[in-house]
């Protein structure tokens, strides 16, 4: 994946994350649409690239967020190289590892990232055990949705340019 394309996809995570924030209820964190991005660059691209996106997205994301500066860039950081190494080294094409994977990236950015805030005295959370799984799920199931669409849509772009070429002769 080029440099354009990981840029676009941080932008549009980061874009769409703290545009819908503002629609959705005080502690209605479901979905982290920037760890999903950057898992999904890991997973398609190698542990590199997940590990300089995870660095800029969660940088970006600490910058736009009323937060420590580092530690979400920390976390997604190590998450991005982790889910890229996973993805170099285990076949993670179906959907049961995607969705693990996806899950396991969610629940490790949280560790990191609650532990710091803990480790540092900056903030707690209570009981954080129901909130990190629903949203390592939702993130899973959203992670591994963008790989459908993303697989499929240049299948059904091909799929509906035959169509229209069959029904002009």
């Amino acid at each position: 994946m080029n440099a354009a394309r990981v840029f676009l996809v941080v932008a549009a995570t980061l874009a769409l994350q703290t545009t819908l924030a503002r629609f959705l209820p005080t502690g209605m964190d479901a979905v982290d649409l920037v760890l999903v991005g950057v898992v999904y660059i890991a997973l398609t691209s190698g542990p590199v690239t997940g590990l300089v996106t995870g660095t800029c997205a969660g940088l970006a994301q600490d910058a736009l967020a009323s937060g420590v500066l580092g530690i979400g860039g920390l976390a997604k950081t190590i998450v991005g190289f982790a889910a890229g190494r996973v993805g170099t080294q285990l076949i993670v094409t179906a959907t049961l590892p995607r969705f693990v994977v996806f899950f396991g990236a969610t629940v490790v950015h949280a560790v990191v990232f609650i532990g710091l805030y803990m480790l540092l005295d900056l903030r707690q959370f209570p009981a954080p055990f129901v909130t990190v799984v629903e949203q390592a799920a939702g993130n899973a199931i959203l992670g591994v949705l963008v790989f459908q669409v993303v697989e499929l849509l240049p299948g059904a772009l091909e799929r509906r340019r035959a169509a229209k070429t069959w029904r002009r002769r």
